[in-house]
């Protein structure tokens, strides 16, 4: 009998991608199925209000939820530790994994992960935000020792409106960000649907791509002690033999 997999995934109220991307993904995978939490997001900005929508309390809340459905991870399918620093999602995984006693983990710690294993030093970046959003990633990317030869970002704030954002303008972005030859491009927003344009993007470019919905996948499977390279056709993120299996801990 195949052992039975349930992911948790802490997701935006106004997303609308990251679900039926996710499904798509694991529709070829028996045994293995998402299980979604929402909190309130409706806005992407360095104002005081839309920030405030990142305070744990609400995830944490979201999270005990999904812990009823006896979830194997509890995964924050979101960025704004792109913006917000690392930290922040650090100090999440530490207070989810308290509450609920399963393990978890984050976006935008899964890429931090993966350039580590991968060894990316120069990243693309495409996304949907505005100017000083787009500036903050920049920034911490750096703090974390990544330059960002090329980036392109869309200038909206609304995140039901990043799901309306066409595919070709995304392939777009990514090929603009790719004529600077960076190690890899990361389409940082989990309700912008890159996922499905990787595979053939890769091809065409002979550079990773890595987009948020299918980062927080993998990083999930892996928690689940699924091996990632079961999701045939989304990239080369599920196929890399060095993201096959959860980082050794010295």
């Amino acid at each position: 009998m195949t052992r039975r997999v349930r992911l948790g995934m802490l997701t935006p109220s106004s997303n609308t991608a990251l679900e039926p991307v996710t499904a798509a993904m694991l529709a070829r995978l028996d045994g293995v199925t998402a299980h979604f939490a929402r909190f309130p997001v409706t806005e992407i900005s360095l104002a005081p209000r839309a920030l405030a929508q990142f305070d744990n309390a609400p995830m944490l809340a979201a999270a005990r939820l999904l812990a009823h459905a006896k979830v194997d991870c509890i995964a924050w399918n979101g960025t704004s530790a792109a913006w917000l620093g690392l930290d922040r999602d650090e100090v999440l995984i530490e207070q989810i994994q308290a509450a609920t006693d399963i393990p978890a983990c984050t976006a935008m710690l899964a890429y931090a992960e993966i350039f580590r294993r991968t060894g990316v030093r120069r990243v693309g970046l495409v996304t949907p935000y505005l100017d000083d959003v787009q500036a903050r990633i920049v920034q911490n990317f750096a703090d974390q020792g990544l330059a960002c030869p090329a980036e392109r970002h869309a200038g909206v704030s609304e995140n039901f409106a990043f799901a309306e954002i066409a595919p070709e303008t995304i392939a777009g972005m990514v090929r603009a960000t790719a004529a600077e030859r960076p190690d890899a491009i990361a389409i940082v927003c989990t309700n912008m649907a890159g996922a499905p344009l990787v595979e053939a993007l890769e091809a065409e470019l002979g550079i990773p791509v890595y987009d948020s919905i299918a980062v927080v996948l993998w990083r999930s499977l892996v928690a689940a002690a699924v091996a990632p390279n079961r999701i045939v056709g989304w990239g080369r993120l599920f196929a890399d033999a060095r993201l096959q299996q959860r980082e050794a801990i010295a």
